[in-house]
């Protein structure tokens, strides 16, 4: 009787070992920078604070309460009221539910059409990476914020068309980033390897490019998604953000800092806080999945 040969799996378990190791010290170096556990303990306390908040401490923010316009933090308004009678701190949680969701949603929006953007020139080089690359450069060398305040002026974007256009003015720079990383991982062996034998360019940038881009895309991700929280504050700021009732952090320092020329501190002091710490902690994350990346790429 002949004997089965059985398929030498060693390569692929060795392979997998070793992904598995490098990814054990990416997340244990992640965990001994400090600022960046910091940076993801603040995010989720936001996250926490935003979403799960209003369901501990309810208040109606959608009718306007005369009787208790603009008071002093008290037991009864831990943060006061605004100019038409809302609870400051269930305003903060409200409109932090917004800069959370159109911030998240546009940073990740921005770096899918980025990381596809950025792969197909990176793979195709020659005159189409020249071409592609080219739009890059002439639509960074426009500032994002101008292209939002003459959209803005335009048209009255709800949330939905506010992601779309952020997400469309922000994948400029993670595009920029994953044709870098694809420029040198289409010259690997087992991309090579793949096109010898027929496979599509589809198949290779899929299955092989930008899963070992993945540290990059994330890094970009987390960049990306600060800066849409801070061009949504910026944006609402100028009174171009979302409409009334709906609010967020950026659109609650416009409408409190009048009132903050009188003495109502408490108005314009909260969001303000709650736009710096948020952006800071993103890119705390940030910084901390570079420098972990980077020492899985060493290894």
């Amino acid at each position: 009787m002949s004997a089965v040969i059985q398929p030498d799996t060693a390569p692929a378990k060795d392979a997998a070992s070793r992904e598995a190791t490098s990814t054990r010290l990416a997340v244990r170096r992640f965990l001994r920078n400090r600022l960046a556990v910091v940076g993801l303990a603040v995010v989720v306390l936001f996250f926490l604070f935003c979403f799960a908040g209003p369901l501990v401490y309810s208040t109606d923010q959608t009718h306007t309460l005369l009787q208790q316009v603009n008071l002093a933090p008290s037991g009864a308004h831990w943060l006061g009221t605004d100019a038409v009678g809302h609870d400051e701190l269930g305003r903060l949680m409200y409109g932090g539910k917004v800069s959370l969701i159109v911030g998240l949603a546009a940073g990740v929006l921005a770096t899918c059409i980025g990381t596809l953007w950025g792969a197909a020139a990176g793979y195709a080089g020659g005159w189409i990476d020249a071409v592609m690359m080219r739009i890059v450069d002439a639509g960074i060398a426009i500032p994002a914020l101008f292209i939002l305040l003459v959209v803005s002026a335009i048209t009255t974007p709800g949330l939905s068309g506010l992601v779309l256009i952020l997400g469309l003015v922000s994948w400029l720079v993670p595009s920029r980033l994953v044709r870098a990383e694809t420029l040198t991982l289409k010259n690997r062996d087992y991309v090579l390897t793949l096109r010898a034998i027929g496979g599509t360019h589809a198949r290779a940038i899929l299955r092989h490019i930008l899963p070992n881009s993945v540290s990059t895309i994330v890094v970009a991700a987390t960049f990306q998604i600060a800066d849409a929280i801070l061009l949504v504050a910026y944006v609402s700021y100028l009174g171009m953000g979302v409409r009334p009732p709906q609010t967020d952090w950026g659109g609650m320092l416009s409408a409190g800092l009048t009132a903050a020329y009188s003495g109502y501190w408490w108005l314009i002091l909260p969001p303000g806080l709650a736009i710096i710490l948020v952006v800071w902690a993103f890119n705390a994350i940030g910084d901390g999945l570079r420098d972990a990346f980077d020492v899985r790429g060493r290894g």
